[in-house]
C-alpha cells in the first residue's frame, strides 16, 4: 500500500514538478533540471499522496531514531504544504494524534506578537523540520537555526526531494538526520532516461 501511493506520488511529481531547460537554482548553481516542487505540493491529490507517504516515514524514521515529534514544519514557503498535508494524514488516521504544524517566517513579523515562529509550536517541543526541495540546504537550515533559538529540538528532517548537491550532507554535519522521500535520482530514474547535467552547488 505504502509503496503503491509512493509510485503515485512519484509520477505525479514527474508528470507536473520535473522540468527540463536551463534554470537557477536558489543555491545562485546552473540546472537543466528543475522540481517545481509546488506544482505537485498544492494539487489537492498531490498533498493527500504527501501526506500519507510523509506521516508514514515520519512515524519510521520516529520509531528508527527513538525520537518522539510533537510537531512538524520548517521554512515558509516550500515547507508549508508539505507539513500541513503530513499533519493532515497524521490526525485522519489516528483522531488522537497530537501532531501539530508551524511554519518559519524568513524573518521575524514586525507587529502583533512579533513572532518567527507562527502556528503550533512550544519551547521544549520535539520537531521534525520538513522541506520541499532540499539543494545546498540553506532554508532547511534557516529553519532549524530559528527553531532552536526558539527552544525546539529537532528530531529529523524529512524533505520531499533532495537533489543530491550537497544538502543532505550539510544538515546531517549540524547532527541530524535526513530523511529524503525521493532523490534526484529516483526522479529521473523512469523520466525518459535523461540524465540532467547539475549546476554547481
Amino acid at each position: 500500500m505504502e509503496s503503491s501511493l509512493k509510485e503515485q506520488l512519484r509520477a505525479l511529481l514527474q508528470e507536473k514538478s520535473v522540468c527540463h531547460g536551463e534554470f537557477t537554482l536558489a543555491s545562485g548553481a546552473k540546472s537543466d533540471f528543475y522540481v517545481d516542487a509546488r506544482v505537485t505540493t498544492l494539487d489537492p491529490r498531490g498533498a493527500c499522496l504527501i501526506g500519507e507517504v510523509g506521516w508514514e516515514l515520519v512515524k519510521k524514521t520516529g520509531s528508527k531514531l527513538g525520537k518522539h515529534v510533537d510537531a512538524i514544519g520548517g521554512l515558509t514557503l516550500g515547507a508549508d504544504p508539505v507539513a500541513l498535508s503530513i499533519g493532515i494524514a497524521a490526525q485522519r488516521q489516528d483522531p488522537s494524534s497530537s501532531l501539530q504544524v508551524f511554519t518559519v517566517r524568513k524573518a521575524a513579523k514586525e507587529h502583533g506578537r512579533q513572532k518567527r515562529i507562527e502556528g503550533n509550536f512550544s519551547p521544549g517541543n520535539s520537531v521534525v523540520v520538513v522541506d520541499d526541495i532540499i539543494t545546498t540546504g540553506g532554508s532547511t537550515i534557516q529553519a532549524i537555526d530559528a527553531i532552536e533559538e526558539a527552544g525546539g529540538q529537532i528530531a529529523f528532517v524529512i524533505v520531499l526531494v533532495d537533489r543530491e548537491q550537497g544538502g543532505r550532507e550539510n544538515i546531517e554535519k549540524r547532527g541530524h538526520t535526513v530523511v529524503p522521500i525521493f532523490t534526484r535520482s529516483d526522479l529521473i530514474k523512469t523520466d525518459g532516461g535523461q540524465s540532467p547535467k547539475l549546476g554547481a552547488a
